[in-house]
This record gives C-alpha cells, sequence and structure tokens, in this order.
C-alpha cells in the first residue's frame, strides 16, 4: 500500500480531536490504518480530566497496535480490547459511567496478502475502490437515521432524543467505555485482488459529499487520487468560507475537524 493522509483541526485555537495513524509491517505485505474522530461534548463537565484529544489518541493507538499485531483477532474484538485498555487508563482518575465520557467514531481497516477487513462505528467512513473503479461506500447510517427521526420531534425535544439513543438499543453507538459496542460496528472482508483503493474520512471531510453536494463518493475518491488528502480538506474548507453561518448547508459546526486518508495498493 501507498498512503496519504491529512488532518487539520476546525478552529486553530482548539486542539484536533481527530486521531490519524497507519503501521505497515516491513515486509510490506500487509497493514492497518486507524481514524476516529472524537465527539465534542457540550460545554461544561464530561466526568474525564482528560480530555477528547487524550482519548482519541489513546484508544487509536491501541486499535492500531491490536489490530496490527492480532491479525487472527477479529478487528470488533481488537476494537472491544483497545475500548478496555483505554478505559483501564483513567478509571481510577475519571467518572468513565458519564454519558458524555470521552468517544469517539471509529474506521479501522486491516489488509494481508489475501484479504481486507474492515469495521465502521458511527458517521466515519470508508470507501473502497474495486478495480473495476467502482467506488463502494461503508457507511454505518445509524446515527442518520436517528437525527432524521428526531427531526419530527419539538425543537425543545430534539437534542434530548438524539442523546438518549447514544449507545442505547435501537439508537446509534461511539467508542467510550464499553467495550460491548465494538460488536455493534459494521464489519466486513473482500478480497485484496479485488480493491484498488481505500479512502478513510471522518465527518469533518465527507461533508463535501454529504453536506455540500459538491459530488458523489466516485467523485470525491476522484478528488482524492488527484489532489491528496489536503487538496480534500482545501476544497472542504473552502466550501465552508462559502457558506460562513451555515445557511445554504447547515451543519452543527460551521467548520469541524476533518480527517482523511488514501491507501493506494499499487494494482
Amino acid at each position: 500500500m501507498y498512503i496519504q493522509s491529512a488532518t487539520e483541526p476546525g478552529d486553530s485555537g482548539h486542539p484536533n480531536e481527530d486521531f490519524c495513524a497507519t503501521a505497515q509491517p516491513a515486509s510490506g505485505h500487509g497493514g492497518a490504518l486507524v481514524l476516529l474522530d472524537g465527539v465534542t461534548p457540550p460545554a461544561g463537565d464530561d466526568g474525564c480530566v482528560h480530555g477528547v484529544p487524550w482519548f482519541t489518541a489513546r484508544l487509536g493507538g491501541a486499535l492500531l497496535e491490536l489490530s496490527g499485531s492480532l491479525t487472527d483477532v477479529p478487528l470488533s474484538e481488537c476494537l472491544a480490547r483497545a475500548i478496555t485498555r483505554t478505559a483501564a487508563s483513567h478509571r481510577t482518575t475519571c467518572e468513565l459511567s458519564h454519558p458524555r465520557t470521552p468517544q469517539a467514531t471509529v474506521v479501522c481497516a486491516r489488509w494481508s496478502e489475501h484479504t481486507v477487513e474492515y469495521l465502521v462505528l458511527c458517521d466515519t467512513v470508508l470507501l473502497i475502490r474495486h478495480q473495476d473503479g467502482t467506488v463502494r461506500p461503508v457507511l454505518d447510517d445509524r446515527l442518520e437515521q436517528v437525527l432524521a427521526a428526531a427531526r419530527t420531534a419539538p425543537p425543545g425535544g430534539r437534542a434530548a432524543r438524539v442523546e438518549g439513543l447514544r449507545n442505547a438499543p435501537g439508537g446509534f453507538f461511539t467508542a467510550a467505555a464499553d467495550p460491548a459496542v465494538a460488536h455493534r460496528a459494521v464489519t466486513g472482508t473482500v478480497p485484496r485482488a479485488e480493491v484498488r483503493a481505500l479512502a478513510a474520512l471522518t465527518d469533518g471531510a465527507s461533508r463535501w459529499t454529504e453536506v455540500f453536494r459538491l459530488g458523489d463518493w466516485t467523485r470525491l475518491f476522484g478528488v482524492l487520487e488527484e489532489a491528496g488528502p489536503h487538496g480534500l480538506i482545501a476544497r472542504v474548507r473552502a466550501a465552508e468560507r462559502a457558506d460562513p453561518a451555515g445557511t445554504v448547508h447547515p451543519r452543527g459546526k460551521i467548520h469541524d475537524d476533518a480527517s482523511a486518508l488514501l491507501a493506494l495498493t499499487g494494482g
């Protein structure tokens, strides 16, 4: 795999809550990528003395290590173990039962000579470009389903309705302190020979398609291949600046942390 990545905070005065990393053995026959998007908590106490950037770095690093070293263990179990390890590292100092304890959305992919495995949890995105040129998005759309349903609720109750379905049956799931959510992730395997390239995006980068509607997933992949992850993020920033109040393209944050990763098989 030939890999390019970029990550950029939405606000230069605020730490980047994304995590983006890859690992490849010296043989070059396998590897793994991990992309996390930390969930920004509301203003106030979230029960943790460390903060979201610390959490995503710990969880992302543990997941990268485990997915790269435990090649016979499913990615969902690697994520469960990474959550357990991260929770143990701050259980004595932080209130992990707090509903907004630090948490993140997750994309992980792992490849060998023969297969490509993947895991997606919440609204991060994995794109698979097949050898015939088609692009297949791997999406966990449960958050979008919850948000769509919440739009029918009275304005004052929408936020509470969404929060009530976070990490709950019938709702959506993020990686926080409970390892059981790892087994709620969208997972799968495809033959390595069928894969030309992979792309992983946090929702700050995927808004090029999902919010600004500048092109479908195939066109987004083309931007990544032509301009690289930095070029995609630059285009997202330009779209954000063109709609500074979010009136044309409503969004929770005018500028969000954005991360993108492109991995080419060379085939």
